[in-house]
């Protein structure tokens, strides 16, 4: 851990700044929420405006619930200094003893209630950063693999496959609509990635068959519902008031929906939302045990093992970046730490002998 100084109130342009009681500076740039609003809900409003999506509001709100409730639940997070910031941030390090991740996220937070809802300039003052050890991912080797997936229970078989075969993360996959997959062409397209990006990556051969095969499963669910009254997807607040009608068109539905129809809680309208992600994490998990692998399995390892399978099969690091949605070459090389022949293809003394 070492102490680190961040400020968080670098603003691009030349926005409208005016003084408040405090004497400090409120910048006025893009949306201003609703002043007369409680905070949770000019947060909300910030957050649709800006399409964030609901698992990083819902987690950037719960810290500054968190960092509230650290000095005194009264009071407004406009009233709080740099030092005090920083305190928190500290606190998170030597008594929470958070992963730097963690305490990364709660800073992010921190940077996006000042500079986006409140408007106000503030420096972080010094703070306790956590030091993130240096760790190599658990990755498969392709026998074990094989025996992972001739494990995994038969209706869980094609997402399995697909976290593996696409390298895909798992909300990734789970987010997937039927306009995203291409069998002819043997590609995914992934929409709205880590860091809101989209890449194209490949569909296994194997796999295009029984996917085509799933889909029209999954469109025959989709005509029971619309006969119902019902079919109309989830989609983006501002996507679902460009195209109305959207919702119930085949093209936007999940690849992989989920079995029952739920009440979504965003809106309280009765849809067929995807697969919940630990559906399929307790499906990995459970197959890992019935394979006797004592590894630690994750959806994630799946993704781990398809970078560094791809390596030890000789693809192009740069290519196997473009297909993981790296933004540096640099997180992909981790991977050849942990490929059966590192890198440089060295060969042991020992088998020499």
């Amino acid at each position: 851990m070492a102490l680190s100084t961040l400020m968080f109130d670098e603003i691009s342009g030349h926005p409208e700044s005016v003084g408040n009681a405090a004497g400090e500076s409120v910048v006025r740039e893009g949306l201003v929420p609703n002043p007369k609003a409680r905070l949770k809900e000019q947060f909300h409003e910030v957050c649709r405006f800006k399409h964030v999506s609901l698992r990083t509001e819902e987690a950037y709100w719960g810290w500054v619930v968190r960092l509230v409730r650290f000095f005194n639940a009264k009071i407004h997070p406009r009233d709080l200094s740099g030092g005090q910031l920083g305190e928190f941030l500290s606190h998170l390090a030597s008594v929470g003893k958070v992963a730097a991740s963690t305490q990364n996220q709660a800073l992010n937070a921190l940077m996006f209630l000042y500079r986006e809802v409140l408007h106000m300039e503030r420096k972080v003052a010094d703070f306790e950063r956590v030091r993130r050890p240096a760790r190599l991912p658990s990755v498969l080797s392709q026998a074990e693999m094989r025996r992972l997936l001739a494990a995994v229970v038969a209706e869980y078989q094609l997402p399995v496959q697909l976290l593996y075969g696409t390298g895909m993360r798992l909300m990734e996959l789970l987010r997937l609509r039927v306009k995203d997959v291409d069998v002819e062409r043997g590609q995914i397209v992934v929409h709205g990635g880590k860091g809101d990006k989209d890449r194209v990556t490949t569909l296994p051969d194997v796999l295009g068959p029984v996917l085509a095969k799933h889909l029209e499963g999954v469109k025959l669910w989709h005509e029971d519902d619309l006969k119902q009254g019902l079919g109309a997807v989830w989609l983006p607040e501002g996507l679902a008031r460009k195209y109305p009608r959207a919702a119930r068109e085949w093209a936007w539905q999940w690849v992989f929906p989920a079995r029952g129809i739920t009440v979504d809680p965003a809106d309280g309208v009765r849809r067929r939302h995807h697969l919940k992600e630990d559906t399929l994490q307790r499906a990995v998990k459970a197959a890992a045990r019935r394979a006797g692998l004592v590894k630690l399995i994750t959806p994630h390892t799946l993704r781990h093992s398809f970078a560094t399978h791809l390596l030890e099969n000789g693809y192009d690091i740069r290519t196997v970046q473009e297909l993981l949605g790296h933004k540096s070459v640099i997180t992909t090389q981790i991977y050849t730490h942990v490929m059966q022949k590192p890198g440089i293809g060295v060969k042991s003394p020992l088998d020499n002998l």
